[in-house]
């Protein structure tokens, strides 16, 4: 439905070590760097964009990412809390969203919601 997003960011290197941890297992690499931004997304096509952020920070979003299986969510999440992510709802299912729903959240180091899910 979308074609990118913009994330705004403190701190652009540790936002980096996140997500490229985070976004692999879901099959998503870095497509673009430098200084002041980065691109994510399948190889060549970037649709998470990063930016430097230059004043105070906002709220956060939400972004869901779709993910292959079950163990490539279970993966995001472990590789998100080893690079600075904060648990926001461990891998699992989510019954109260849908019966095949399955899912994992975390907050980035900018304090969004970031979740991988398959249905």
């Amino acid at each position: 439905m979308y074609d990118h997003i913009g994330l705004k960011v403190g701190n652009i290197d540790a936002s980096v070590r996140f997500y490229t941890a985070a976004l692999a297992p879901l099959g998503y690499v870095l497509c673009s760097r430098d200084e002041s931004g980065a691109g994510f997304g399948p190889k060549g096509e970037p649709a998470l964009w990063l930016y430097l952020r230059k004043g105070p920070a906002a709220a956060g979003a939400h972004i869901a990412f779709r993910a292959p299986d079950h163990a490539a969510i279970r993966k995001f999440h472990s590789e998100g809390l080893k690079t600075g992510g904060r648990d926001n709802g461990a891998a699992g299912a989510r019954a109260d969203y849908s019966p095949s729903y399955f899912a994992a959240f975390l907050i980035d180091p900018d304090g969004n919601n970031v979740e991988a899910v398959c249905t």
